[in-house]
């Protein structure tokens, strides 16, 4: 098994391969997002503590995933005009992807296993749950759905 999400590639919003190698040394909220959920206003705070942070060293990476009550329904370009005129959203965002069952995207694969849930789950509950990676790769802490970014901006300031 994989030791950091360096081991894994993935595509961009634009369909382009990106190793993950190319985060070495930056902090990580990796988190799957929908453009039709109750959660999608923790865009807003997620672009400011990505323009507050980013210089320090903070990349926000949001893979859509349509696998929750279908709220990413849009296609690729949808979904990018969706988060630049809703929210100015400036971080990366990835190609949709899901992130439970046999066609799971393996980067979640693997921070689910290294990071399992409530009660062990190993299960994504619904989109924005959320993904913390230290400078070398390595999965530090899982937050939920209902966890608010500035809520987890301690975390997050802790690892920067």
């Amino acid at each position: 098994m994989a030791q950091t999400i360096y081991n894994f590639q993935v595509k961009n919003i634009n369909g382009e391969a990106i190793s993950m190698e190319q985060y070495k040394g930056k902090t990580l909220l990796i988190i799957n997002v929908a453009s039709k959920c109750g959660f999608t206003s923790q865009y807003k705070e997620l672009e400011e503590i990505y323009r507050e942070y980013k210089d320090a060293g903070l990349e926000i990476l949001a893979f859509p995933c349509n696998q929750f009550g279908s709220q990413e329904p849009g296609n690729e370009e949808e979904i990018k005009n969706f988060c630049s005129l809703n929210y100015d959203v400036s971080f990366p965002l990835f190609a949709k992807v899901d992130v439970n069952g046999e066609e799971a995207a393996p980067l979640f694969t693997f921070l689910k296993e290294s990071l399992p849930g409530i009660l062990g789950s190993k299960a994504v509950k619904w989109n924005f749950t959320k993904f913390l990676v230290d400078k070398n790769g390595v999965p530090k802490n899982r937050y939920a759905p209902t966890d608010k970014p500035k809520d987890i901006l301690k975390d997050i300031k802790e690892i920067l």
